[in-house]
């Protein structure tokens, strides 16, 4: 497999890079440059910006309304992407539930949703996790019963991220309480306006409100809605957590975040040099940006793979691994770069501190502290090890 950029790739990219030249606001860009809080006005305005020229759903084939790019291509609009700060896309809708809809929705439901997830008439969001079930999925204990024509959804959802903004949620919900963990769930998707929901935000850390609290009190959601077969829809989240686990892995954004971390070293003065001058500095630098290097490769292995099986496999917690382990040191460094200047949050922003500014933007510090839950959400990487060595060692 020759992982070089053909000509036509490299024509690809030329066209990627004028479409974000000359269509990604600079408005917009500068949000997600100073680090500061992503609207959903802005987060859709961008998406119908992308689906206009059919580049939203990149990952959808073209029968089903995306562009049918090749793994190549994939890689080369995220980094091109990332490269312009342009905001990510958000991917329940696009990038999680559109696959699972294309492989195990029913024709009605894939007529019916999968439209709505491109021109934006639908928010999605996640409901996976629970207070007792996180990196446990299987564990989890919300009930769905069946009475008459619908499912009587009880219990508790949480982490979950932009559930505020969605009109939609897709539920792992237990159908059989006497059956082993793995069995007995289904997958079912849920009106947010259904009557018994009630959405709590979380406060998180640096100030934001990007996770939710999810609770269900006797909502009643009509049988239709179940995706596949009763009681295996374990099935299916896997199927859906390795689209998750791929996108999690965030080359794109380390690429950027490395740029990041040498713009910042180089202006910083540590003992009379700039701190890239540093031995253990630039050490470390050096080590982080091997290891994207090879995370790269591994990363259009995969896509490649993806693409011959129309899934991604149980490699993707490889990437889950070492994406969110680069990304964190990543952060970390550019936060001992930026010593105390690293404590301002986004919206902080001062007229002498241009570093956070949309005029002079290189990094924002306060990133630091929601790139943390990287290497828990997702299946924690703990888990992502004990998959390896179990679906891929063989042990």
């Amino acid at each position: 497999m020759d992982l070089s950029y053909s000509a036509e790739d490299l024509a690809f990219r030329d066209e990627v890079r004028a479409y974000l030249a000359e269509n990604l606001p600079e408005r917009i860009s500068d949000v997600v440059c100073s680090g500061a809080e992503l609207t959903k006005e802005i987060i859709e305005e961008w998406h119908a910006i992308l689906n206009k020229r059919g580049w939203l759903a990149t990952i959808w084939p073209k029968e089903f309304g995306g562009p049918g790019w090749s793994p190549v291509q994939k890689h080369i609009f995220e980094e091109e992407c990332c490269r312009a700060y342009a905001p990510r896309i958000v991917p329940f809708g696009l990038n999680m539930l559109g696959p699972v809809l294309q492989v195990f929705g029913s024709k009605e439901q894939q007529d019916h949703y999968l439209p709505r997830i491109l021109d934006g008439t639908d928010w999605w969001c996640q409901g996976y996790s629970e207070p007792g079930a996180g990196s446990d999925l299987a564990s989890l204990k919300t009930r769905a019963e069946r009475d008459g024509d619908e499912w009587v959804i009880n219990g508790q959802k949480t982490w979950t991220t932009l559930g505020q903004f969605a009109d939609w949620i897709f539920c792992l919900c237990r159908t059989d309480p006497d059956a082993k963990n793995q069995e007995g769930i289904s997958f079912i998707l849920v009106d947010m306006a259904t009557p018994g929901i009630e959405v709590r935000p979380i406060k998180l850390i640096e100030g934001g409100y990007e996770v939710n609290e999810i609770f269900f009190t006797d909502v009643r959601v009509p049988v239709g809605n179940l995706v596949g077969k009763e009681n295996k829809g374990w099935t299916i989240a896997k199927f859906l957590l390795t689209h998750e686990r791929t996108g999690i892995a965030g080359v794109g954004f380390s690429m950027q975040s490395l740029e990041e971390v040498k713009a910042i070293a180089r202006k910083t003065m540590r003992g009379g040099k700039p701190l890239i001058e540093d031995p253990l500095f630039a050490a470390r630098v050096a080590q982080a940006e091997i290891d994207l290097e090879a995370m790269k490769i591994t990363n259009l292995r995969m896509l490649f793979k993806a693409q011959e099986q129309g899934a991604p496999g149980p490699e993707t917690s490889l990437l889950k691994i070492k994406g969110t382990v680069i990304n964190q040191e990543l952060k970390d460094l550019a936060r001992r770069a930026l010593g105390p200047a690293a404590a301002p949050f986004p919206g902080h922003i001062t007229e002498g501190n241009l570093m956070f500014g949309p005029a002079d933007t290189e990094h924002n510090a306060a990133r630091y502290f929601n790139n943390r839950k990287t290497s828990i959400f997702g299946g924690s990487n703990e888990i992502q090890r004990n998959i390896v060595t179990k679906t891929m060692l063989e042990l």
